[in-house]
């Protein structure tokens, strides 16, 4: 029977931590994982480059994707090239409100670092690739990246 009596000692039951560890480590990847913001609207086929420079920060790139619509919106934009800004198909004249906007997301010290990154297909005409550049020098956005896959 003393097996089963206390001396009249109570002891506190240990606190579970294993729920405040889960916290953690669940706040610890909600503040550190970054979230696709645009999805993909255009097939882009990168060109591939002999030189590649890798982007520093690339918060402070802005994407132009150029390409034929994806399979499943071919329907309803047909096959011709495109140009997607966020998550919508723009012309050329929307690229000015687009700069403008990227740069107003940004803070003050970092406008002058934006970097325009054009996604374009390998088999997108130079034209529509120069009048996007034409527009993003208008709007004074001279830092101008182009997308491509290392030459292998």
């Amino acid at each position: 029977m003393s097996m089963f009596k206390k001396d009249g000692k109570k002891e506190v039951p240990g606190v579970g931590v294993s729920s405040d560890i889960v916290f953690m480590l669940l706040f610890f990847f909600m503040v550190t994982t970054q979230m696709r913001d645009t999805e993909d609207k255009v097939m882009v086929k990168i060109p591939s480059a002999s030189e590649a420079v890798k982007l520093e920060r690339k918060d402070l790139s802005s994407y132009i994707n150029v390409g034929t619509p994806i399979r499943s919106l071919q329907a309803q934009y047909g096959t011709e090239t495109r140009i997607q800004l966020n998550d919508s198909f723009k012309t050329t004249k929307d690229i000015r409100d687009f700069v403008a906007a990227e740069r107003e997301s940004m803070s003050e010290s970092d406008r002058a670092f934006m970097t325009v990154c054009i996604k374009a297909d390998e088999n997108t005409r130079m034209g529509i690739v120069t009048d996007i550049k034409q527009e993003l020098r208008r709007c004074s956005a001279l830092k101008i990246m182009y997308s491509a896959r290392k030459a292998e």
